[in-house]
């Protein structure tokens, strides 16, 4: 009896020990917990990701360790309110998660002395959005998991969320395009070709993806893949909507197509060709390294339609690299 209860007296000591530690270098300072949007955007109500990148910094001179679960709502828990300050419940796919009677596998991360460590979530994997409005986000980081009385969990700052009703979509059924500076619906131009395309490279530059889509044809994008295309055609109207919507989201996250997506340090556009229904556009991008700059050209192509040209494909040719001394 005596000897059970020394062992775990001498448990509670070392997590007791380990959690005032804790405390203590998040009280100071020494270790931050901050959040941001992962990539910014227009939000709705409909199921679509909000990323957003949880980063641990330590300051302190010291490695900082803490656990990591494998199902990260075992680490990481989000607070979101309405100006009322009202919370928002919590997904039910969350709540189940957590009431199952299931063993929560995790890591051990350790981050040195300046340095950070990131992992970025999904809100919807948390919170439940039922209807549009303005909010309040913040996370909770639980460096001794979820399921843990011991270690109190970590809040961190506020983040701005507006979250706007279903989407205004087009003739196509895709989606319209919505300036997140303004709100305003995006119109397309009546821009020559050349500029179609510095239109689209600037908006990336500037990760306005929004503008960077507004002169892409997604159908002919996708339809450069043949599976793909075999895929979209078998389809009907609402599972084409749904594939489109996917393969754009794949493409902001860079999980496909990285080539058009990825954002180049400088460009010049060198060559323009067209016909009253066709034109190339031919560029040269730029990507700065630590010790060189990459160059590729690229061949946009692109369709005239009521008057807009339309970009529906684009090739790339690797033409080596500068020193950036």
């Amino acid at each position: 009896m005596n000897k059970n209860f020394g062992k775990l007296a001498f448990l509670f000591i070392i997590l007791l020990n380990g959690g005032l530690s804790f405390l203590y270098a998040v009280e100071t300072g020494k270790v931050e917990f901050n959040i941001r949007f992962y990539d910014r955007q227009v939000y709705y109500v409909e199921s679509y990701p909000i990323y957003v990148q949880i980063t641990i910094t330590n300051n302190s001179p010291y490695a900082y360790r803490f656990k990591l679960a494998d199902d990260r709502a075992f680490s990481v828990d989000f607070d979101i309110r309405t100006m009322t300050n009202r919370s928002l419940p919590s997904a039910d796919a969350l709540i189940r998660k957590r009431n199952q009677n299931n063993h929560v596998f995790f890591r051990e991360i350790s981050i040195e002395s300046g340095e950070s460590f990131s992992f970025t979530e999904d809100l919807r994997d948390y919170i439940s959005f039922q209807q549009p409005g303005s909010y309040m986000v913040r996370a909770f980081i639980y460096p001794e998991l979820y399921r843990s009385v011991l270690v109190p969990a970590v809040e961190t700052n506020y983040l701005s969320l507006s979250i706007r009703p279903e989407s205004i979509r087009g003739p196509d059924g895709i989606p319209l395009e919505i300036d997140i500076a303004t709100g305003a619906v995006l119109v397309r131009q009546q821009l020559p070709p050349d500029e179609v395309v510095t239109y689209m490279i600037t908006a990336r530059q500037r990760s306005q993806w929004e503008r960077f889509f507004l002169y892409m044809d997604l159908e002919a994008m996708l339809s450069r893949d043949p599976y793909q295309r075999r895929r979209y055609l078998s389809m009907n109207e609402t599972e084409r909507r749904n594939m489109l919507e996917e393969y754009r989201r794949n493409l902001q996250n860079a999980v496909i197509d990285d080539n058009i997506s990825v954002i180049p340090t400088t460009f010049d556009i060198v060559k323009t060709e067209y016909n009253n229904y066709e034109a190339t556009v031919t560029a040269i991008l730029r990507f700065r390294e630590i010790n060189f700059t990459q160059l590729r050209q690229y061949t946009y192509f692109l369709e005239r339609r009521d008057n807009i040209w339309i970009i529906v494909d684009y090739a790339v040719l690797l033409m080596g690299t500068t020193s950036n001394d």
